[in-house]
C-alpha cells in the first residue's frame, strides 16, 4: 500500500486473470504461471517483452495512452477498468487535506428528514456515513452516523444476515474502493482504512488482490429484514456537488410491488418524531 508501482501491480494482477484461450493462445502443456505471460502480454499489445517488463517492474512509469490503451485491449479491461489503468499512469499530484469534520450539507439533511416512504443515507468516499433518515436507520443498525459501511458489510455478522447479495455487495464494494484509491496512494485515510480491513477480513484480502475497479453506481438490493421479511429494493446514489465525492443514497421499491408494502409496513414501524442523527464522522472504522 505504499504506492510505489501501482501500475505495475495492477498490471501484474489483470495478466493473471486473463485466461490464455481468451485472447487466442493455445494452452500446450503445464504452464508455470497463471494468466498470460509477460512475453504474449507485450506480443499482442504491439510492444516489445523489454519494455513490457519495465512497466510490471515500475522502472518506467510514463507510458502513453496509445500503450496503455493497447494494453487494456489484450487484458480485456472493460471501459471503467481502462480509466483506471490510464489514471495510474498520470502523474501525482500533492495530495489534498481531508476536510475535518465532514458533514452532510444541512440542507440534504432537511431533505432526507423529510421522506417518510424512501430510506436514505449520505457518506463520503470513504463509506462513512454522514446522516440517516429514520426509515433507512430501521433497515439495518449500521446505517448510522459514524459507521464505515464497508467495514460493517464486511465484519458484522448482521450484515451477512439481512443482505441476500452479500457476495454480489462485497466484491462491488471492494472494487469501488479500489476505484477511490486508484492513483490517490497518499491519501492516509484511504490506507489506513485498506490497511485495516486487510488485516481483519480474509475476504477483503482476496477480492482486494483482485484489482477490480467500478464507479459507484445504482443497484439492485436484496434484504432479509427481521421484521418485515425479504425486502428488494432499488439504490441510486448521487453524488452532491460542492463535495469531495459525498453521495446521497436513496432507496425505493417498484411501485405496486409487494416490496413497496413491505416497506410501508417497516415505515408504521418508525416512530415519526424520530429524525436523523447528524454530527462530525471523524473516528476511524470500527
Amino acid at each position: 500500500m505504499d504506492g510505489t508501482n501501482a501500475l505495475g501491480d495492477y498490471l501484474r494482477a489483470r495478466r493473471e486473470q486473463v485466461r490464455p484461450e481468451d485472447v487466442g493462445i493455445r494452452s500446450i502443456g503445464v504452464r508455470r504461471v497463471p494468466g498470460l505471460r509477460r512475453e504474449e502480454v507485450a506480443l499482442l499489445a504491439g510492444i516489445s517483452s523489454d519494455y513490457y517488463l519495465r512497466l510490471e517492474q515500475g522502472r518506467d512509469r510514463n507510458p502513453s495512452v496509445q500503450v496503455l490503451e493497447a494494453l487494456a485491449g489484450v487484458l480485456r479491461l472493460d471501459a471503467d477498468a481502462t480509466a483506471y489503468l490510464l489514471g495510474l499512469a498520470q502523474e501525482r499530484s500533492v495530495p489534498r487535506q481531508q476536510p475535518r469534520g465532514e458533514q452532510a450539507p444541512e440542507s440534504i439533511v432537511e431533505l432526507i428528514t423529510g421522506w417518510p416512504n424512501n430510506p436514505a443515507y449520505v457518506q463520503n468516499k470513504y463509506t462513512d456515513v454522514l446522516a440517516v433518515n429514520a426509515l433507512c436507520a430501521a433497515l439495518s443498525p449500521n446505517y448510522a452516523v459514524g459507521v464505515n459501511l464497508l467495514t460493517a458489510v464486511l465484519l458484522d455478522p448482521r450484515e451477512q444476515d439481512l443482505r441476500r447479495d452479500w457476495d454480489e455487495l462485497t466484491e462491488e464494494g471492494v472494487a469501488v474502493l479500489r476505484s477511490e484509491l486508484g492513483p490517490n496512494v497518499d491519501d492516509a485515510r484511504l490506507k489506513d482504512l485498506v490497511g485495516d480491513l486487510s488485516v481483519r477480513s480474509e475476504r477483503f484480502r482476496q477480492l482486494w488482490a483482485r484489482h477490480e475497479v467500478r464507479p459507484r453506481r445504482g443497484r439492485l438490493s436484496k434484504l432479509t429484514h427481521p421484521e418485515v421479511g425479504d425486502l428488494d429494493l432499488r439504490s441510486d446514489k448521487l453524488t452532491i456537488g460542492g463535495t469531495d465525492n459525498v453521495t446521497l443514497v436513496v432507496f425505493h421499491a417498484v411501485p405496486g410491488s409487494r416490496d413497496e408494502e413491505s416497506l410501508a409496513l417497516l415505515g408504521s414501524l418508525v416512530a415519526p418524531q424520530d429524525a436523523p442523527r447528524v454530527r462530525p464522522s471523524e473516528h476511524r472504522p470500527e
